[in-house]
């Protein structure tokens, strides 16, 4: 790897890093599954969020994000799509906590299985495919301002991979802290407050203007 390219991942890390600030359902989600079952199992949702991300920046590379833009209508149908996986998610949490399966594939709380996590935060994650209209966004800010060519989006975009990474890794560990010394009541009322958090998001997606 060259300096530029070791240059352009480290300004995508620091940018990364910078967007996780404002945290959002996938946070809450890793730290609450950590909380319930702990950081090896909270760390393959880690796995899934980074690889969707990753193929969310790859489709802004590949110039996804344009023609989304030319279908408002395309755009729409993704948008309410993601709000209602939030919302359901949100009550998949809250209910699960009084012991209630919204669905019986769907358990966010003390679901201790791999593929269950995994697949979870797949879904959860592909719930914001409008994702794909920021990263598309950033590099062409990125290339009006001359600080970019195109050749450096994969370096680039690697880097703020890695801060998605790195951030939710640091979340599992601290929820995997909550799992070991935090008892099942408090544990059931951080469900709870993130079922709340997570019915905000979905609503709030489902009313944002585009």
């Amino acid at each position: 790897m060259n300096q530029t390219k070791i240059q352009m991942f480290c300004k995508g890390f620091c940018f990364g890093m910078l967007l996780q600030i404002a945290v959002g359902p996938i946070c809450f989600f890793i730290l609450q599954t950590a909380a319930n079952s702990g950081f090896l199992i909270a760390l393959t949702g880690v796995l899934g969020v980074t690889l969707v991300d990753g193929l969310y920046i790859l489709a802004a590379i590949l110039g996804l994000g344009t023609f989304l833009d030319k279908y408002p209508k395309a755009k729409k149908l993704l948008q309410y799509s993601g709000a209602l996986v939030l919302i359901v998610f949100g009550l998949s949490a809250i209910l699960g906590s009084f012991h209630i399966r919204l669905l019986p594939s769907l358990t966010l709380v003390n679901s201790a299985k791999y593929t269950n996590v995994f697949i979870n935060t797949l879904l959860l994650t592909l719930s914001n495919p409008l994702t794909i209209l920021f990263w598309a966004g950033v590099f062409s800010a990125k290339i009006a301002e001359g600080q970019m060519k195109k050749q450096d989006f994969y370096a680039y975009g690697m880097g703020a991979l890695g801060s998605t990474m790195f951030f939710l890794s640091i979340t599992a560990a601290l929820g995997s802290l909550m799992h070991t010394y935090i008892d099942t009541v408090i544990t059931n009322g951080l469900n709870i407050l993130i079922g709340i958090a997570l019915l905000y998001f979905g609503i709030r997606t489902a009313f944002r203007k585009l």
